[in-house]
């Protein structure tokens, strides 16, 4: 709480909800039923709140609504072709406990994409901050997408386990993660790869470091492969999501060092 008193006031409010966010996420595998399908609609709408919150509050008012709709237009595009065609996460499934569509996609899935898509990019930006100038927008360009991605290998097991929607063929996956297949990892690096690219285009990397978003991504990874280990009997995703938040960790150790 003294992080909110010291914050600038623009600030405040993309930390609180990112601390109602981190209170809902530790709720989720202590609930089951309609009660966890209203904290993951909680979870969803603080996440993509934070977004929208945080790049008003680093860039302004007009760039909050630019990123989401620039988000949101992005992903039903994606979500709706793959629906259609399985390309190129796979062929999948949504179930109707996710709620109204648009283009078969459920709204909810675009606010995912949104809650996800702003913390990557200012991790990605805080990862690639010593990558010289030349390569730096590059190298935050590759990062973002791939840190895109990974956040999906510990998030969709989770959500495949609570039934929001299937994969027709959910192998070969990556180890330990039998419910969700390789394509679907590529098609996340496709998405994340063009949606970084278009934020890029329309959006100013941010340059100061941004704690809401942070503490969002890093509860949902870290936090998220301790549910999976402890709570939820997600062995293989909370592996993978301990990898990564380590390779996440050692990068801002070895950055800390060369100052």
């Amino acid at each position: 709480m003294a992080a909110l008193r010291r914050a600038p006031a623009p600030a405040r409010l993309p930390l609180a909800l990112a601390v109602l966010l981190v209170l809902a996420a530790v709720a989720y595998p202590l609930t089951d039923g309609a009660a966890r399908d209203t904290v993951s609609w909680t979870i969803v709408l603080l996440g993509s709140a934070v977004s929208v919150t945080s790049a008003a509050a680093a860039h302004g008012a007009r760039t909050g609504a630019a990123v989401l709709g620039l988000v949101a237009v992005t992903a039903v595009a994606f979500e709706s072709v793959g629906l259609a065609t399985g390309v190129p996460y796979g062929t999948y499934s949504y179930s109707d406990a996710l709620g109204p569509t648009l283009l078969g996609v459920p709204f909810l899935v675009p606010l995912a994409w949104l809650m996800m898509a702003w913390p990557s990019r200012v991790l990605a930006g805080l990862l690639t901050r010593r990558v010289r100038p030349g390569r730096r927008q590059v190298a935050r360009l590759a990062v973002a997408a791939a840190v895109f991605a990974g956040w999906d290998v510990v998030l969709d097991p989770q959500l495949v386990q609570a039934g929001y929607w299937t994969w027709a063929h959910p192998t070969p996956g990556l180890p330990g993660i039998d419910t969700v297949p390789l394509t679907n990892l590529a098609g996340w690096l496709l998405a994340g790869l063009v949606l970084m690219t278009l934020l890029e285009l329309a959006v100013p990397p941010t340059v100061r470091v941004d704690a809401a978003p942070l503490l969002v991504i890093a509860w949902m990874v870290a936090g998220g492969a301790l549910a999976h280990a402890v709570w939820l009997d997600l062995p293989g995703s909370a592996a993978w999501g301990a990898a990564l938040t380590a390779v996440v960790a050692a990068v801002l150790v070895v950055q800390a060092r060369r100052r």
